[in-house]
């Protein structure tokens, strides 16, 4: 069984390219936050499995295929028929930044209910990921809050990503207010500096990582694109830097660096009462090079580093 699962959403990416004519066209990715924790922590070798629902159309069949196809175990995905796979269109402008346009209405991934979540998958496994999408609604919302309530319950590492998408509240405060509901369950969390200010409404670094320390959580991950990571725990702050590469696409860059970071967690063997500094060092080291390997090409999955090429860029490469 697996040693990680995640619980959320898996969609389809619609990825802006350009002709020589200058026309757009969409290219179809498989993606989704918490399933491309999954595939890569799989791909480099740890156990991991998927909690969610997809359409049982043309999309999601594609989607599930993806995750056999990488060794995600899919005995938690339900293929449902009666909604459709989640789609977001993804574009960037002349500076780089994203912008994302969903198709979710009626999407199976929000129509999860917690009857419909295998919890043997959860009593079996070391940790459990999980993001803040299916906050957004019920019955998604009941499901992931009751799931990660038992995975605590039984003594599994929790670790989350509020992955802030702001087109998918129905308001900012909406959305504050959910993101911050689960952060009591919670062991390590990932943040943009933009999420990190969000969820504890302090504008400065320092206070805000405290206050998510004083608020129980073990380890704060903050990704800070090119310029690296930090990490944080009561015991100390450090800054990481990021590896030096040619940047093309920083979709799912994110959630590769944080599957990279977990796979090390689990193959360490330690509790997290036993994780210390030295070893949170050598995890944000090498997510620090997933991460940038998997902004060099586009997409988010297909751009998944092996663990050889992260060892050699570890090994090689120069970090900013």
């Amino acid at each position: 069984m697996p040693d990680i699962m995640a619980i959320g959403e898996m969609l389809i990416d619609f990825t802006a390219s350009y002709n020589e004519n200058g026309e757009i066209y969409y290219k179809q990715n498989p993606g989704g936050a918490p399933a491309n924790v999954a595939v890569m922590a799989a791909k480099l070798g740890v156990s991991s499995g998927f909690i969610g629902k997809l359409g049982k159309d043309m999309f999601g069949t594609y989607l599930k295929d993806v995750l056999d196809k990488h060794g995600v175990d899919t005995k938690g995905v339900i293929l449902d028929k009666g909604f459709s796979t989640t789609l977001a269109f993804v574009n960037k402008d002349e500076a780089g930044e994203r912008s994302f346009v969903f198709y979710r209405r009626n999407g199976a991934d929000l129509n999860l209910s917690f009857g419909e979540v295998n919890l043997k998958l959860i009593d079996s496994c070391k940790l459990l990921h999980f993001g803040s999408l299916l906050l957004t609604s019920e019955p998604s919302k009941s499901a992931t809050v009751n799931t990660v309530e038992y995975a605590k319950q039984q003594g599994k590492i929790i670790t989350y990503d509020p992955n802030w998408r702001e087109r998918l509240w129905e308001s900012k405060e909406e959305a504050v207010k959910a993101m911050r509901s689960v952060l009591r369950y919670v062991d390590i969390i990932k943040v943009s500096e933009d999420e990190l200010q969000l969820i504890t409404d302090c504008g400065n670094m320092i206070p805000a990582i405290a206050k998510l320390l004083n608020a129980g959580i073990k380890v704060v991950c903050i990704t800070q694109g090119a310029k690296g990571c930090i990490i944080a725990t009561k015991r100390g702050i450090e800054r990481f830097p990021a590896f030096k590469v040619e940047t093309v696409d920083t979709l799912g860059a994110g959630d590769s660096f944080f599957g990279a970071f977990l796979s090390r967690l689990v193959l360490s063997g330690k509790p997290m009462d036993e994780i210390e500094m030295t070893d949170l060092r050598e995890f944000a080291v090498y997510a620090n090079a997933c991460g940038s390997l998997s902004s060099a090409k586009v997409g988010a999955i297909p751009a998944m580093p092996t663990h050889e090429e992260i060892e050699a860029l570890i090994e090689n490469g120069v970090s900013l």
